[in-house]
């Protein structure tokens, strides 16, 4: 059974820093090319960033480039995402995907809350 884990999320002030961690149970990791995602309060979700199965390939989207970094352990099944900077418009539910060919597999959701 395919299982992404989140973690990492929470309450923090603007200009402050979180790491998110999403752990793969059930595939193949080092195959799969791992995403982050946000849905912001009443908006759709949206892309974050990628990092594919070679680790060599990293995108962003432009508002967080410069502020947020992904990454990969592949001897841990692990996926990250450092958020620096954070601003109140980062606020959203942040979720993580696997993704081969066809397949795609998403993680429940982590809160992060960025407020004063």
């Amino acid at each position: 059974q395919v299982q992404l884990v989140e973690s990492g999320g929470g309450l923090v002030q603007p200009g402050g820093s979180l790491r998110l961690s999403c752990t793969v149970y059930g595939l193949t990791f080092n195959n799969y090319a791992m995403s982050w995602y946000r849905q912001p309060p009443g908006k759709e979700r949206e892309f974050v960033a990628i990092v594919q199965s070679g680790g060599s390939t990293l995108t962003y989207r432009n508002s967080v480039k410069g502020r947020f970094t992904i990454s990969r352990d592949n001897a841990k099944n692990t996926a990250y995402l450092q958020m620096n900077s954070l601003k109140p418009e980062d606020t959203a539910v942040y979720y993580c995907n696997a993704n081969r060919g066809a397949f795609t597999a998403w993680g429940q959701g982590t809160q992060v809350t960025v407020s004063s």
